[in-house]
C-alpha cells in the first residue's frame, strides 16, 4: 500500500471502558472480496488505551449469528467473528485477535499466516474478552451483540510505552449463513486473506 494512502487512527488515552465517550469511533467499511462475498455487517469499532493496554470495544449487527466454537484458540473465524491483527513497527512478526461473539479467542505469534506461536492458556487469560452475549452455543436470526478487549502492551513485545503500532480490525464468519469479510484498511489479494500485514493501517497511541 502506499504510505499516502495507508489508513490512520489517533488512539487516545482512557482509563477504561467507563470513558467510552472519548474513544477513537471508526466503522468497518471495507469488503475487499465483495464480488464473491458483498455482505457487509454494520461494525463500529471504539478504541483507545490506557497506561498497560489497549482498549477496544466492537459493536456489531448481522443478518445470522452464529457461535459453534467454545474451546481456545479453535477455529472461531468460523463463527461471527472479531478481529485485532496487530505489530510494532519495525518488528518481523505480528500478532492475531481473533473472538467469536460469546467470547472465546484465538490468539498467536506470527511471520505469516503458517508460521505462528499460539498463546498458552496462562497468556490467554491476561487478554480479557468481554461479550454481551452468554458464553453457549448459538446460532441463527439477525442479532446485535458487543467485544470488549483489553490486550496488555507487555504481550504484543512493542515496550511499555508505544508511540505507534501498525494494525488492521476485521469482521469475518466464514460458516455463517452469509459469509463475508470485512475490514477497517483495505486489502488488495485476489482471495480472502487477512494475515497481510503490509496492508496495515497505523494507530497512533496518544499519551
Amino acid at each position: 500500500m502506499n504510505c499516502n494512502n495507508m489508513k490512520t487512527l489517533n488512539v487516545p488515552y482512557a482509563e477504561n471502558f467507563g470513558a467510552l465517550a472519548g474513544f477513537a469511533v471508526l466503522k468497518l467499511e471495507e469488503v475487499p472480496w465483495a464480488a464473491e462475498f458483498p455482505y457487509k455487517p454494520e461494525v463500529t469499532l471504539s478504541a483507545a488505551h490506557n497506561a498497560g493496554s489497549i482498549l477496544l470495544r466492537f459493536d456489531v449487527v448481522e443478518e445470522d449469528v452464529r457461535a459453534v466454537c467454545l474451546e481456545g484458540n479453535g477455529p472461531v473465524w468460523e463463527d461471527s467473528c472479531v478481529e485485532f491483527f496487530v505489530k510494532s513497527p519495525d518488528s518481523p512478526f505480528y500478532f492475531n485477535f481473533e473472538t467469536n461473539c460469546i467470547g472465546t479467542g484465538l490468539a498467536a505469534k506470527r511471520t505469516d499466516r503458517s508460521n505462528c506461536t499460539h498463546f498458552s492458556p496462562e497468556l490467554m487469560d491476561r487478554i480479557v474478552r468481554r461479550s454481551s452475549l452468554p458464553a453457549e452455543k448459538a446460532g441463527g436470526g439477525e442479532g446485535k451483540w458487543n467485544l470488549e478487549l483489553e490486550i496488555p502492551f507487555d504481550v504484543l513485545d512493542c515496550g511499555p510505552r508505544p508511540e505507534s503500532l501498525m494494525a488492521n480490525f476485521y469482521k469475518c464468519g466464514d460458516r455463517t449463513a452469509r459469509p463475508h469479510f470485512v475490514s477497517w484498511a483495505p486489502i488488495d489479494t485476489p482471495s480472502p486473506d487477512f494475515h497481510r500485514p503490509e496492508f496495515f493501517g497505523k494507530l497512533n497511541l496518544e499519551w
